[in-house]
């Protein structure tokens, strides 16, 4: 049996053919092999959620995910949400609008998972916003702004680039 195998992945709008070994997590994958290095690693048991990316416009945990698993899939990292002129994505300018995040390793993996709740629950309650982010956990802020920017965020049509 083989140790490895060839994937062909889409990863921020770029194509990708690569050969990994078949125990290479996702995360580890888009690191070290793409060096699209926003995807952070926390606790690498998905528990954090610092690692979250989507994938074929869901979000997971990319230390929970091997790279052979996105074998033909579309991924999008925080590397992947600004349009290519530079522009913010709406929940990306949202977030510096609430000053929602400090050291900022925890706000990929928000960001990600508040574009895909946001696209479900275009009207949430911020007692749902709270709901859809516990999982990721943030040891900076005290989550208030963060909640702040996603209810600001809500209503605003959310591209597909996540």
């Amino acid at each position: 049996m083989s140790r490895e195998k060839t994937i062909q992945v889409t990863v921020n709008r770029v194509a990708y053919e690569k050969t990994v070994s078949v125990r290479r997590s996702l995360a580890d994958f888009i690191r070290e092999d793409l060096h699209q290095t926003g995807t952070h690693l926390g606790c690498e048991h998905g528990v954090c959620g610092a690692c979250t990316v989507s994938m074929n416009g869901r979000s997971i945990r990319s230390c929970l995910t091997l790279a052979v698993q996105a074998d033909g899939a579309e991924i999008t990292t925080i590397e992947g949400l600004r349009e290519e002129d530079g522009t913010l994505h709406p929940i990306q300018e949202a977030f510096h609008q609430n000053f929602a995040l400090q050291c900022g390793y925890c706000t990929p993996g928000f960001l990600i998972t508040a574009i895909e709740f946001l696209k479900e629950n275009p009207d949430p309650t911020e007692r749902q916003v709270r709901e859809a982010l516990s999982g990721n956990l943030c040891r900076c802020t005290g989550y208030q702004a963060i909640v702040d920017a996603v209810m600001s965020a809500a209503g605003t049509e959310m591209p597909d680039r996540a």
